[in-house]
């Protein structure tokens, strides 16, 4: 139901508005992906530290705010605060995650073995040494990234000049991360008469070019 107007939506209206902010918050976090995926930033928000030594947020949106990495809607729409902190939470949890990668793919090229498709005892002693929690990490996994590695090593005449250039931004999921919003864009509640059921209400986009 639309609280403003009283009138009831059905399920496709419900879900086109949905969709429309979903693909605005995505357009979001995809450009701000792709503007830090580079070692030097995933490093940083990775630390949990900014610049001057201060512990980050552990918010994501939070902690980007904090690094000064904002959240631009497209050009010509005008979003509330609310919509930029969904984007920011979604790009900052891509980003957090992809240190670890980051640290097996350099592990694996600061031991590259002599013959990518099989290694020696002492190469897989080299590599598990360099990655961390190598020890413990299943030879597939390392297998599955050398193989990676190789490919493009193949298809470009040398080895990836960081984990980021082996490994382009990822895709991001049509999503709505509800808990970086307040109680202006999201809130939940039991039902009174039902607490077997919540009410969800939700600021949505009325078009698809909010402005």
């Amino acid at each position: 139901m639309d609280e403003k107007t009283g009138e009831v939506l059905g399920r496709v209206v419900v879900t086109q508005r949905v969709g429309w902010c979903a693909d605005l918050v995505s357009t979001m976090a995809r450009s701000l992906i792709s503007e830090h995926w580079n070692t030097s930033d995933v490093g940083m928000l990775a630390s949990g530290e900014d610049a001057e030594g201060r512990a980050l947020p552990s918010n994501a949106w939070m902690a980007l705010r904090r690094l000064g990495w904002g959240a631009s809607a497209p050009e010509g729409v005008k979003v509330n605060d609310r919509i930029v902190r969904m984007a920011q939470e979604q790009a900052g949890r891509t980003l957090r995650s992809a240190q670890w990668r980051a640290e097996l793919t350099t592990g694996v090229l600061t031991s590259w073995p002599a013959d990518p498709a099989k290694r020696t005892a002492d190469e897989w002693v080299n590599v598990r040494a360099a990655v961390p929690g190598g020890q413990h990490l299943p030879s597939s996994v390392i297998k599955s990234r050398t193989q990676q590695i190789a490919s493009f090593a193949r298809a470009n005449g040398r080895v990836p000049a960081d984990p980021f250039e082996l490994e382009g931004a990822p895709g991001v999921a049509r999503m709505l991360l509800l808990s970086a919003c307040d109680g202006q864009q999201a809130t939940i509640e039991c039902r009174e008469d039902d607490p077997s059921r919540v009410v969800l209400r939700l600021q949505l986009p009325v078009r698809p070019d909010p402005r």
